[in-house]
């Protein structure tokens, strides 16, 4: 067994333990997601891993199929005390994963395909990056970390520099790194002033 299977594999298990910290947190009721944002990641992972299939980037195919395995779990499982309350942000992502599919099926790309589902993610987390800010305890900055480690891994184990192989998985660290940062240091902020009060 090469290199590069050892690191899909590794990404893979990874992806799989990520949610496990999240989905533990939510029986706890220490973790409340917010559904629709979760709803929105399944929905543009499962598009990704379809644009990614087809132009042969098996890897990150694997990578966005497990991703998106997670976050419907989360939905599932957060059904009962998630946030559910829908945002005109929700349905803006909603209908902008629809014209995504458009997009690629009019010009036959899986490049545009992805490159715009990642554009409608970046607003899609708007929501959960707010509600991170204003309730850090609320999240589990855990399954962050790992799903970035899985994205790093699965860099690299890309052959090919193309739009379906390599764009997701950056865009995938750098947004998690950021849900990390937000989280940790807003809780650190909280801590210090709950102290000195």
């Amino acid at each position: 067994m090469n290199l590069r299977n050892i690191l899909i594999i590794i990404s893979s298990v990874l992806m799989v333990i990520s949610v496990i910290p999240y989905l533990i947190d939510i029986i706890k009721k220490k973790t409340k997601p917010r559904l629709m944002s979760w709803l929105i990641w399944s929905v543009l992972n499962g598009i990704s891993c379809a644009a990614s299939l087809v132009d042969h980037q098996y890897s990150t195919a694997i990578f966005l199929s497990l991703s998106c395995l997670g976050t419907i779990s989360v939905v599932i499982l957060g059904w009962g005390s998630g946030i559910k309350k829908i945002l005109p942000i929700d349905i803006f992502c909603l209908v902008g994963a629809i014209v995504g599919l458009i997009l690629w099926a009019v010009f036959n790309s899986p490049s545009m395909a992805v490159l715009f589902t990642i554009a409608i993610d970046l607003v899609g987390c708007i929501p959960t990056f707010i509600h991170s800010w204003n309730k850090p305890q609320e999240e589990t900055w855990v399954s962050f970390v790992i799903s970035l480690f899985a994205a790093v891994l699965t860099l690299f184990t890309v052959t090919q520099w193309r739009v379906t192989a390599y764009v997701y998985p950056i865009y995938f660290i750098l947004a998690n790194l950021s849900m990390t940062l937000i989280i940790l240091l807003r809780r650190r902020q909280i801590d210090n002033n709950t102290r000195y009060i």
